[in-house]
């Protein structure tokens, strides 16, 4: 089976809606070896997620409903024009996969919660910012990957006061994580989510689209597309390992407990 584009339709999120299953359901509608020469899978739904927004995707595996005619390990999952296609390798290889076989879906635990920590901690290290008298700083690219995660802020800190303000971050941050609060995740009508993130959303969000929006605790949420804990107090501790501000951008690196 090589026809690797059989619908325009865009794959089914799951964990969009439910971040903590971490097994599923699914219809094969597609299984291709690519140009790259990877093995790839495309399900009309999945709980992997793929690789984006500073998070790396899920891994796992996927195989038919009696585990006994084939078993994909997922390495790598990456999203196309609303489409995901897992890549992997095939352990054991049915003769032929047939459109419509239903198959079942496993996400690797730890990682799923590893980046869902990591992620959130980007996200809180945002709240954070506002409280130590850094409103002035705007997020941008987030980086939630385990080799040294960071969130890089458009504006500058005085040299003079890095060294201080890094110290003020953690030891907030460290607050926040032992008082706790739930962290939600959810779609909204655009209007509500601009309320919902202080009164205006990027301007990457489609005026009229329903947003996707991550809130951590009482404080104003943001878009976002990726997995989270479902409380704050989940993160454990953090530490702000680096802050350095260079052209007009300034990079916080941290770290979280294991």
């Amino acid at each position: 089976m090589d026809d690797h584009l059989p619908s325009a339709t865009p794959t089914i999120l799951e964990y969009y809606h439910d971040m903590s299953k971490l097994q599923s359901d699914a219809t094969l509608l597609s299984s291709f070896l690519g140009d790259d020469g990877r093995h790839a899978l495309i399900l009309d739904s999945t709980i992997f997620h793929p690789q984006g927004g500073g998070q790396p995707s899920d891994t796992g595996f996927i195989t038919d409903v009696s585990s006994s005619s084939f078993k994909f390990i997922v390495q790598d999952v990456r999203s196309k024009n609303g489409i995901v296609y897992h890549y992997g390798v095939f352990e054991k290889t049915a003769e032929d996969l047939e459109r419509g076989v239903q198959v079942l879906l496993s996400v690797n635990e730890s990682r799923r919660k590893l980046n869902s920590r990591l992620h959130s901690a980007g996200h809180l290290l945002d709240v954070c910012m506002k409280q130590v008298g850094l409103r002035h700083l705007e997020p941008g690219k987030g980086y939630h990957f385990p080799d040294g995660p960071y969130v890089e802020y458009k504006g500058t800190v005085p040299q003079s006061e890095l060294q201080s303000k890094q110290k003020e971050l953690e030891f907030e941050a460290n607050n926040l994580i032992s008082r706790g609060g739930k962290v939600s995740v959810a779609l909204y009508p655009y209007e509500e989510a601009a309320m919902l993130c202080g009164g205006a959303l990027p301007d990457y969000i489609p005026k009229g689209s329903t947003p996707r929006i991550v809130k951590l605790g009482d404080f104003p949420g943001c878009p976002c597309g990726g997995t989270h804990v479902s409380n704050i107090s989940e993160l454990e501790n953090m530490k702000v390992t680096q802050m350095r501000t260079k052209k007009g951008l300034t990079k916080v690196y941290y770290n979280i407990g294991c």
